[in-house]
């Protein structure tokens, strides 16, 4: 078997564990909004994460120029704004039901850069998927259901960027920072960029939440589960897979989610949102493995 081959194999059961640790990080996350605002949960999951990449990467070893810098920069509000919207839309929304709408940014992408019949029938089986499960939110959900799915709306388009822009983050030019080291800096960013909303919630009240050990030890596992974990699995793939192949293969995160939510939130989904969220992961099964892939060897920073 060769590097390729195992790579394109391996590539689902990648996306699953990814897709597991993102979405029991959410769980956890969900369970702190009676202590914290979305804002601020997201906020700090954000910037635990960068400290956490940034001790492990130590990306002011590298020489940044001004391309790279801003492009870190853009990709880091994307990144941290579909956070913070993902999040207010969870305060409305199931988990399973959240993520299948999210998927909507990838679908788009994969509408844009996908060249095959497979790509094209994958999407419109997403989007048959999406649609069933909207009209099945707003029935239930009336009103406040409507505002999570305008968020998790502007969750979708902030996935749709960060696919985009992360795939030029994981594939840097000849002396360019790694995809890592980028995303450390991204994620320093990102916060930075959004600290006048996020900051207020952490240091206000009685007993602000920074004083707290076991809240923070909770926002430390959803930001290694919901950041570091996922998004370093992502800025691996992203180098070796094509940018459509790679919006396809994240079809598979709202079966997970629908697992996770009804195992650690009690989110049970009716038969039509199964039937949606089934029809949207099932089309990572028509993007088979006839698209060329590019196995290079990662190197870890130095």
């Amino acid at each position: 078997m060769t590097r390729r081959s195992a790579f394109v194999m391996l590539a689902p059961l990648v996306f699953v564990l990814s897709g597991t640790f993102q979405y029991v990080g959410a769980g956890v996350a969900v369970g702190l909004f009676d202590r914290l605002s979305p804002v601020s949960v997201a906020w700090s999951r954000i910037v635990i994460a960068a400290v956490v990449l940034i001790i492990l990467l130590r990306p002011w070893r590298r020489q940044w120029t001004r391309r790279t810098w801003w492009r870190a920069v853009a990709f880091g509000t994307v990144l941290a704004g579909m956070n913070i919207t993902f999040y207010l839309a969870l305060e409305r929304l199931p988990l399973g039901t959240a993520v299948a709408v999210e998927f909507i940014g990838p679908v788009a992408v994969g509408a844009l850069t996908g060249r095959g019949w497979r790509e094209r029938a994958a999407i419109a089986l997403a989007a048959i998927g999406v649609v069933m499960i909207v009209g099945v939110t707003l029935d239930v959900g009336g009103a406040d259901a409507g505002i999570g799915l305008v968020w998790i709306l502007l969750a979708a388009a902030g996935w749709a960027g960060y696919i985009m822009l992360g795939r030029m983050v994981a594939t840097p030019a000849p002396g360019e920072p790694s995809g890592l080291e980028s995303l450390s800096v991204s994620m320093a960013a990102g916060a930075v960029v959004f600290a006048p909303i996020g900051l207020p919630g952490m240091v206000s009240g009685d007993t602000a939440p920074l004083a707290d050990p076991h809240l923070m030890a909770l926002l430390l596992v959803v930001a290694l589960f919901s950041s570091v974990l996922p998004y370093g699995i992502d800025q691996i793939v992203l180098r070796h897979a094509p940018t459509a192949r790679f919006s396809v293969l994240l079809s598979v995160f709202p079966a997970t989610a629908l697992l996770v939510g009804a195992v650690m939130l009690a989110e049970v989904p009716t038969l039509v949102e199964v039937i949606g969220l089934v029809a949207v992961s099932a089309a990572i099964a028509l993007t088979s493995q006839r698209e060329p892939v590019t196995v290079e060897a990662v190197v870890p920073p130095e």
